[in-house]
């Protein structure tokens, strides 16, 4: 990839990911409360600091380290939400440039660095999705049913960590809507507070919260029709 002249290049990670959120799949409520009440944590590092000034002056080697240090996390964020690999490589593209365009619109007063790239790449991933207007069919709670599913039910559908059940997520995942996918992945997978989600996808957080309660039952719901 070339940016301002010179080339950079690109780490991208088209591994698997094994999903470690049981223990707040299994116990929502007190997860809300530990996400949304975290301590809050210095903005910007030393470090960060010092690559965003290389970034405003369009340095290639901070550009370099840029891509370096938030590949995979952009990849990652991207790839879950696109319906390919390739796709997620276009976008990922787009992204960087993105931030290197648009670098002196960061503040740092609304948002950690990482939780800034992390709402360009949702953006640029959902603008690619509204564009495309792919048809893919998604699980839809039309008779709610899912949302009828009691705390017991869930608990029992998700049962203990292990290879099976690890499966199981994996597999219901493809089935919910992009939005709802990168909803449950930011929260349980990457651990980030409902804060950062709400300013990621520019929500409110009581309606992130209210969205990863249902979205949970209704994965719930496809892990049960996967298994009947």
């Amino acid at each position: 990839m070339i940016f301002f002249g010179e080339e950079i290049t690109l780490h991208t990670c088209k591994g698997n990911v094994f999903f470690h959120f049981f223990f707040t799949l299994c116990n929502f409520s007190r997860s809300i409360i530990v996400y949304t009440n975290r301590r809050p944590r210095k903005m910007v590092t030393d470090i960060e600091i010092n690559l965003i000034e290389g970034l405003k002056e369009r340095s290639p080697k901070a550009q370099q380290m840029m891509v370096e240090r938030y590949g995979r996390h952009v990849f990652s964020q991207v790839v879950r939400l696109l319906p390919s690999v390739e796709d997620a490589e276009e976008v990922y593209q787009d992204v960087f440039l993105k931030v290197f365009l648009n670098i002196n619109m960061y503040n740092e007063e609304k948002a950690s660095f990482k939780t800034w790239v992390s709402r360009i790449a949702y953006n640029e991933s959902i603008t690619w999705l509204r564009h495309k207007r792919r048809e893919v069919i998604y699980f839809e709670d039309q008779d709610g049913e899912a949302e009828r599913l009691s705390e017991a039910e869930v608990e029992a559908t998700f049962g203990h960590p292990n290879q099976e059940t690890v499966q199981l997520i994996r597999a219901a995942l493809k089935h919910l809507p992009p939005e709802e996918r990168s909803l449950i992945t930011m929260f349980y997978y990457e651990e980030m507070s409902v804060k950062d989600i709400a300013y990621v996808t520019d929500s409110p957080p009581n309606t992130i919260a209210s969205k990863l309660f249902r979205t949970r039952k209704k994965l719930c719901k496809i892990i049960q029709m996967i298994q009947s």
